[in-house]
Parts: structure tokens; C-alpha cells; sequence
């Protein structure tokens, strides 16, 4: 009786595991033909989105496999067989995956824990871990666009030049700005699943350390306020002095601007441009980093920076996903660009 309730409980289990990794690396990014120059920069991006999805079951999964576990007992103690054994784990499944989608995860690390020490210590490793992945997968998508706006831009300056037509330019530029759609697409799907760890992070973190997150987001929700360029300075599309550049400031230009992360600021112009430029361009203070909204001393302060740092690089892949966007669908692409 064990191994036929057995196979029926492997069977659900293995079925939630799997859902969701139906996808291949063609299928999300096309197959090379050798004519897309950032091709290294997509296959990065996508193969750092792999943690993600490995790992993005892992509350629900721990949930998920208890219930199969519960509800597959209790139909054979009850005197069912076979479908309604298979039955019973699946309905198991089911809820204890909706528990473990966003509890499982500090659920499980509560009863690995000895004491609150060693949980802050693990939830902290696990912090540490999926910070690297965040930047390795942050800098992956800034290659990528990079590679697409520089693209774009060369190719403005090809035509200006007169070293190819316009019709040439019209047709490359179109082809930029599809594999820039593509590339956003994907950075989409990935940004779908971090947000979906994110939320088993967000339960563990409040746990651990109540308010954090309210703190970040708090630093984070500055107003937008109209304004003029004091200087001229490069428009980049997202705030670090070595982006590619999509559009110029000029001096005493009317701007809508916000603080943004570091020292920089975000703007928007009358053509609707949008992008960073230096803070100090339009005379406002950058937001700094995001360790500087929490406080405390210790382990704990040290978790609450850990966690700061965690939630702020969740939100700035999401904002960089969504300007990427913008820039696809607006006047990243087009021949003629302010």
C-alpha cells in the first residue's frame, strides 16, 4: 500500500515542481542568426533569469508538498484507494501551496531555526545570496540596453553622415527596436518571478524585521515637481554616469523632476524624453542609498540594511523594466530623437 500511495503523491508533487518550466531558451530569445551584435548581453539576461525559476517554487513548493503529503493520508485513512488517494493529495496540494506562497519560505526557516539568532542569520544568507543574483541580473539588463541604445544611436549617426540612406536606416532601426521589445519582454518574465520571491522575502522580512519595507518605500515615494536645468548635462537611461545616453539636457530647459537613487535625478521634458541626469543639473538632491532609510545597531541593524538593500534592488529592476519599455515604444527607436 505504501508505494501505491506513494507513486500518486510523487506524481502531484512532481507536477507542482514542474509547472511553469515549459519555456526554452529559443522560445524566449530567439535563435542567433548571427545578425543581432548584443546577442552575448540576451543570452546573459536570460540565463540569470534561470535562478529565479529554479528557486521561485520554493515556498510554495514546501507548502505544497506537505498538503500532497496530508491530503494523500488522510484519503487512504479513510479507507479510499487510487483516484480518490490521488485525489485527496492533489486538494492537499493545492492549499498548502497557497499557504507556502508567501509563509512556506519563513515557515520552513522558523522550524529549521534553533533560536532567533540562527533565523536572522539564515534569512540573512539567503538575502545575501539573492542580492548577487538581483545585480548579476541588473547588470545583464543594462548590457542589454545599453547595447541597444548605443545601437540606435549609431545608426542616427550613420544617416546624418550620409554613410547609409534613410531607407537603410529606417530598416536597421526597426530591427533594433523589435529586439529592444523582445529584450523587455523578457526582462518582463524575469521581473515577474523575482516578484514572486520577493513576496515570500517581504513575509520573511516583516517577520523579521517590521517595517523595513515601509521605510524603503517611504524614501522612494518623492512628488514630481516641475523645475529648469541649470546646466547642460547628458540624458541617460537610468542613473549611472556610463549609460547610454537618450537625449540632451539644455540649460534652463523646463523639466519635471523627482530625486532618484544615488546622486541623481529622474526628469521628464516637454518632447517627453525621460531619463537621469546629476542631481545637482537641476537642483535637487539624489535619494542616496537605501541603506540610509533604516537604522539600528548590531545583527539587527545589519539585517535591516540586508533587507533595505533587497527591497530597493527589487524596485529598481522593476523601474528599469519599465523605462526600457518606455524608450521601446516611444522615441528610443525612432531615426529622428531629441
Amino acid at each position: 500500500m505504501r508505494s501505491a500511495l506513494r507513486r500518486p503523491i510523487a506524481s502531484v508533487t512532481a507536477a507542482v515542481l514542474l509547472a511553469g518550466c515549459v519555456s526554452t531558451q529559443a522560445g524566449r530569445i530567439g535563435v542567433d542568426d548571427g545578425r543581432d551584435a548584443c546577442r552575448a548581453y540576451v543570452v546573459q539576461l536570460d540565463s540569470t533569469g534561470d535562478f529565479y525559476g529554479e528557486d521561485i517554487l520554493r515556498g510554495a513548493a514546501i507548502g505544497a508538498g506537505t498538503g500532497a503529503l496530508a491530503g494523500g493520508l488522510l484519503a487512504a485513512a479513510t479507507g479510499r484507494r487510487g483516484s480518490d488517494i490521488l485525489a485527496g493529495a492533489a486538494i492537499g496540494a493545492v492549499a498548502g501551496g497557497v499557504v507556502g506562497g508567501t509563509a512556506g519560505y519563513i515557515t520552513a526557516r522558523q522550524r529549521q531555526a534553533q533560536n532567533q539568532s540562527a533565523l536572522v542569520q539564515a534569512v540573512g544568507g539567503d538575502l545575501q545570496n539573492e542580492n548577487r543574483q538581483l545585480a548579476a541580473t541588473q547588470l545583464a539588463f543594462d548590457q542589454v540596453v545599453d547595447c541597444r541604445v548605443n545601437a540606435a544611436n549609431g545608426i542616427r549617426a550613420d544617416v546624418r553622415a550620409g554613410r547609409i540612406t534613410q531607407a537603410q536606416g529606417m530598416a536597421l532601426m526597426t530591427y533594433q527596436r523589435d529586439m529592444m521589445r523582445r529584450d523587455v519582454a523578457l526582462a518582463r518574465t524575469i521581473n515577474e518571478k523575482i516578484g514572486t520571491r520577493g513576496a515570500e522575502f517581504d513575509s520573511a522580512i516583516e517577520t523579521i524585521a517590521p517595517g523595513v519595507k515601509g521605510q524603503v518605500q517611504a524614501r522612494r515615494a518623492v512628488s514630481v515637481r516641475p523645475t529648469t536645468a541649470r546646466v547642460s548635462a547628458p540624458i541617460r537611461i537610468r542613473p549611472d554616469a556610463g549609460a547610454a545616453q537618450v537625449g540632451q539636457l539644455n540649460r534652463n530647459e523646463s523639466v519635471s523632476v523627482t530625486p532618484a537613487q544615488g546622486n541623481f535625478a529622474r526628469v521628464e521634458t516637454s518632447s517627453g524624453v525621460v531619463g537621469y541626469v546629476p542631481a545637482s543639473s537641476v537642483g535637487v538632491r539624489g535619494l542616496g542609498s537605501p541603506e540610509a532609510s533604516v537604522g539600528g545597531r548590531g545583527a539587527d541593524g545589519e539585517f535591516r540594511q540586508l533587507a533595505a538593500s533587497n527591497i530597493a534592488r527589487r524596485d529598481n529592476f522593476s523601474e528599469s523594466v519599465q523605462n526600457a519599455d518606455r524608450l521601446a515604444q516611444g522615441q528610443g527607436f525612432e531615426l529622428a530623437s531629441s
